[in-house]
């Protein structure tokens, strides 16, 4: 069926309700030509309607169409060139899904036609050829759903707006965190809906959570090869529709996922928690030369994508998926902010942490913090009061780690904390500077002019890795299931089985184990900087070894909830992150800088040894320094005194002077106020664990809380 539009508008891009019908369009430079093609179901096998777009304003094709409304069914075709020796892909062959389509109707549905050859083989780019079909790609190709954008609600007045020093983020899967969960209703397991029950709201509420961290809700595309093996890509980082909810996570179709993300929002505000999204903006699910046409390639794929200058029919791949964004263009950085001040302003996030960001920043192959898309997103009116947190690394070969080079309203994960705090509790020898500098807060790569410890996301596991269960049970991966010949996944982990690899019904190991995941826990938690758990973790969550469990959307992936029922490790982590917000200030404004205040005599941060003696230069260049501690002042007539020992035997630590009470014991599985030592003159540290204990100190007296060093220094 033939319908005519209208000449419409070039603002906005996209599928825009308005005046009685809707308005299409969208960006291509080199476009000859573009249709909207308009079916009349998902599961319509080809559309019931073609129509021209007719008109263009600079790059912009666009078109109103008159008598359509929210529901209908959309793809695009755009004519043009097939010269892949210059980059240009155009095949009006394939039916595209509007990158800027807010829902989606139909996932894409693998078929030799979506590709730019026919046989499984993919070809050597030369032999790249267009082929004739149309039906096929219009069968499988991914659709769009158009919605009426509706207004923007007033989420500033419900905005947690949780500071940086009061944030403790915990990364879980939507699918995956409420699959098994027992009190969630069946309906609404693995979906927003069920996130936002109240069973889970009760138990983050209880953990100290302040923030989730959701890994990747925009609409991605699951790898033909994964399909192939009956697995999907179950952590979502293959992007397709950047406006568009993962409709798989939803109870309800098309649109319905927009509402119900919105009202997950609504529901994580009112119980005091931010809601920070996982993004992936450096590469997209159309892959290599060899990957399907789904969206940008067939758009303008020489706009969208790096090409590499001296062949043009590959891509850049700093990313590992075959293509990178060439996020340098103007209309890939609109893009990109549109998609961020969409989730922002209408769906209500409070943040962003983006996958591989090193690549956002890159020109010419090198990192720039002050880059287009960067500076844009930083001094944007609508994003600038967003949490912005990024991985600062991609797969550039020379460079590809940036960590502590983003610009001072951002955060980074810290992948040194991670790797540094592994390998010290593993017992690896000489760590003990490197971790007392990231217990300080990681000053070595943050402070530069602007920025604080707040920069610093620590972590020591993430959704990439083992489990911290894992951590200390496994020495090696284990990743055979996920059909890659054990290849995937990291071979450098730095975990350790304690003895025996794999589930043990040992007493002495598994009690081991519990004491190194309460370590690792209380290091992350007691240290400067915005900590982050990984959803499960807290009750022994495993992957049976598997540290790259991306395409397994089953029980490997699923959280256990009936690990939780009995488990100590919960309540644990619930009273380190009261500890943190009651006892510690961890979150101020600058680094610690080990002067001693004028008034008191006190420094802000002294690190001492077992001997009470603040350490010398000689002491940290000691590789088999084991056992130190570190001496807060609290900012209250008061101290907090942190002691660790990494070695196998118990240790005696000699106190300041002062009264001490226990706060927390990773030996005993402690945390919160008990009695301690008193007044005693020495503590007893059992081997691989920690304490933490607080004193009081009457005004005036502050010099009773210090090392004998500290005072001999003055």
């Amino acid at each position: 069926m033939t319908r005519d539009a209208g000449r419409g508008r070039a603002e906005p891009l996209g599928a825009a309700v308005r005046d009685g019908g809707v308005n299409f369009a969208l960006y291509s430079e080199g476009a000859a030509g573009a249709s909207v093609c308009l079916f009349d179901s998902p599961s319509a096998s080809a559309p019931a309607a073609e129509i021209r777009l007719p008109s263009r304003t600079g790059h912009v094709r666009h078109g109103f169409v008159p008598g359509l409304r929210p529901g209908q069914v959309y793809g695009y075709r755009v004519e043009g060139p097939w010269a892949p020796e210059r980059g240009l892909r155009f095949d009006p062959g394939k039916v595209l899904l509007d990158p800027y389509a807010r829902a989606v109707a139909r996932a894409a549905r693998w078929c030799p036609d979506l590709y730019s050859y026919a046989s499984d083989d993919p070809p050597d780019p030369a032999a790249l050829e267009r082929p004739a079909s149309f039906s096929c790609s219009a069968a499988s190709a991914p659709l769009g759903v158009v919605t009426r954008l509706e207004p923007r609600m007033d989420w500033d007045s419900t905005r947690p707006r949780t500071r940086w020093e009061d944030t403790l983020i915990y990364e879980l899967h939507v699918r995956g965190y409420t699959k098994l969960h027992p009190e969630v209703p069946r309906g609404l397991r693995g979906t927003f809906g069920g996130l936002a029950s109240e069973p889970v709201l009760d138990h983050l509420r209880r953990l100290g959570v302040t923030a989730v961290e959701l890994l990747p809700v925009q609409h991605h595309a699951d790898e033909h090869r994964l399909e192939k093996l009956g697995l999907t890509n179950f952590w979502g980082y293959q992007p397709l529709a950047w406006f568009a909810p993962e409709p798989a996570y939803a109870s309800a179709d098309g649109a319905g996922a927009v509402a119900e993300f919105r009202q997950m929002v609504r529901r994580f505000h009112a119980a005091g928690l931010e809601v920070i999204l996982d993004v992936v903006y450096n590469h997209t699910c159309e892959l290599g030369h060899d990957g399907p046409t789904l969206s940008l390639r067939g758009l303008d794929n020489a706009t969208y994508y790096c090409l590499d200058p001296e062949d043009r029919r590959r891509y850049v791949d700093r990313t590992g998926c075959g293509n990178t964004l060439r996020t340098r263009h103007p209309a890939v950085v609109r893009l990109v902010l549109d998609s961020l001040r969409y989730w922002r302003g209408h769906m209500g996030v409070d943040g962003f942490r983006f996958d591989l960001a090193a690549a956002l920043g890159r020109s010419a192959g090198r990192f720039d913090p002050w880059s287009a898309l960067l500076v844009a997103i930083q001094q944007d009116p609508l994003l600038r009061g967003a949490k912005l947190i990024a991985e600062p690394w991609d797969l550039e070969p020379d460079d590809g780690s940036q960590l502590g080079r983003f610009p001072h309203q951002w955060s980074e994960w810290n992948g040194r904390f991670r790797d540094d705090v592994r390998r010290f509790w593993r017992g690896d020898a000489g760590f003990a500077p490197a971790v007392a500098t990231r217990i300080a807060g990681s000053s070595d790569l943050f402070a530069t002019p602007g920025r604080s410890p707040r920069a610093s996301v620590n972590f020591v596991t993430a959704h990439d890795g083992f489990t911290l269960a894992d951590l200390v049970s496994y020495s090696r991966k284990r990743n055979q299931p996920n059909g890659e010949g054990g290849r995937d996944g990291e071979d450098r982990n730095h975990s350790w089985s304690c003895g025996c690899e794999g589930p043990c019904s040992d007493p002495a190991v598994r009690a081991l184990r519990g004491r190194q995941q309460r370590n690792l826990l209380a290091t992350l938690l007691l240290s400067a900087g915005a900590p982050m758990l990984v959803a499960g973790d807290e009750f022994g969550r495993t992957q049976l070894g598997n540290n790259n469990a991306y395409c397994q959307d089953n029980e490997v992936s699923w959280v256990d909830w009936s690990l939780l029922e009995g488990s100590r490790l919960a309540g644990f982590v619930a009273g380190l992150a009261a500890v943190r917000r009651s006892q510690l200030r961890l979150g101020k404004q600058g680094f610690f800088d080990g002067l001693a205040d004028p008034r008191t005599g006190a420094k802000d941060l002294a690190w001492i040894g077992p001997d009470g003696a603040e350490l010398t230069a000689s002491d940290w260049s000691d590789p088999g320094l084991a056992c130190f501690g570190a001496l807060y002042r609290t900012g209250r007539p008061g101290a907090l005194l942190l002691l660790i020992n990494a070695s196998e035997r118990e240790r005696g630590f000699r106190l300041p002077g002062g009264r001490w009470s226990l706060l927390i014991s990773t030996a005993a599985g402690r945390a919160g106020p008990r009695a301690g030592p008193g007044a005693a003159a020495v503590v007893r540290v059992e081997g691989r664990s920690l304490i933490l204990l607080s004193a009081s100190v009457r005004r005036g007296a502050g010099a009773e809380a210090e090392c004998g060093g500290c005072r001999r220094a003055r």
